[in-house]
């Protein structure tokens, strides 16, 4: 891991040799949001992103390092998005994360909250995951979760969760999870909105790849375009926004990433 680092006001950006470092830094901070968040409130809540760059993640905290340094039965996962694909696809990220971590830890089934995607009609499932999102953190008209941790990754055209360039969801103000249409992949997308995102205590970015440069570098660095570079909307009003990021997506970047 690189000393590279800078802080300011609640953003704070780390560079690491590569994935395997990002992994077993956000393993440490995994675990110790996890615990002061179950000392604090009682319960751990988090928001898991999919794709592969965090699969290393999970396949870490299953392992017995991992497992014996939090209480899993107060722990709590939502996803931060979904494909709208039945939960047994290999396309899903409901799968390769139960197969990854939560199928290999002692979490109650109960604990798990996965989008409903076995309900035909994509716009049934977001309504549905936003119906569970109320009641789990019994939430009034207007007012949205405060998850501890949400994970995010982002992808090579600057989106993250399933938020992907000029895509309805990017504007979405009031809801809580949406079906968002993704014109150049002609499918639905399940996904949690913006401000659920940026009302969590913590989010964790995990970014790995030269692929991932230049849309970096125009997240991060570039004129503020939130429509063609999501990412760019990811703003903690009042929490802890940390990027973890490698050196091969780090590649166009110059500078202490003020």
């Amino acid at each position: 891991m690189t000393t590279k680092a800078k802080q300011k006001s609640n953003k704070t950006i780390k560079v690491f040799d590569d994935l395997e470092a990002i992994s077993r830094f956000a393993a440490e901070k995994f675990i110790d949001i996890g615990n002061r968040a179950i000392k604090n409130s009682g319960r751990f809540s988090i928001a898991l992103a999919g794709g592969s760059t965090p699969k290393p993640l999970y396949e870490l905290l299953a392992t017995a390092e991992y497992e014996s340094r939090i209480d899993w039965e107060k722990a709590y996962f939502f996803l931060g998005d979904e494909r709208d694909v039945s939960p047994m696809s290999e396309k899903s990220n409901y799968r390769m994360i139960n197969e990854t971590m939560l199928a290999n830890l002692p979490i109650p089934k109960t604990n798990i909250f996965r989008w409903h995607t076995e309900i035909i009609n994509a716009l049934e499932v977001a309504e549905s995951y936003q119906r569970t999102l109320i009641k789990f953190f019994e939430l009034s008209d207007g007012e949205f979760p405060r998850f501890d941790l949400i994970l995010l990754g982002m992808g090579d055209d600057g989106h993250t969760a399933s938020i992907f360039p000029h895509s309805a969801a990017i504007t979405e103000s009031r809801k809580l999870a949406v079906a968002n249409y993704v014109e150049k992949l002609d499918t639905n997308r399940l996904t949690l909105t913006f401000p659920v995102i940026n009302n969590a205590a913590n989010v964790m970015f995990l970014v790995g790849g030269k692929s991932k440069s230049s849309a970096l570098k125009q997240v991060l660095k570039g004129t503020v375009n939130p429509e063609k570079f999501p990412s760019q909307n990811v703003e903690v009003s009042n929490g802890n926004l940390l990027w973890l990021f490698d050196k091969n997506s780090a590649a166009e970047l110059t500078g202490d990433f003020d």
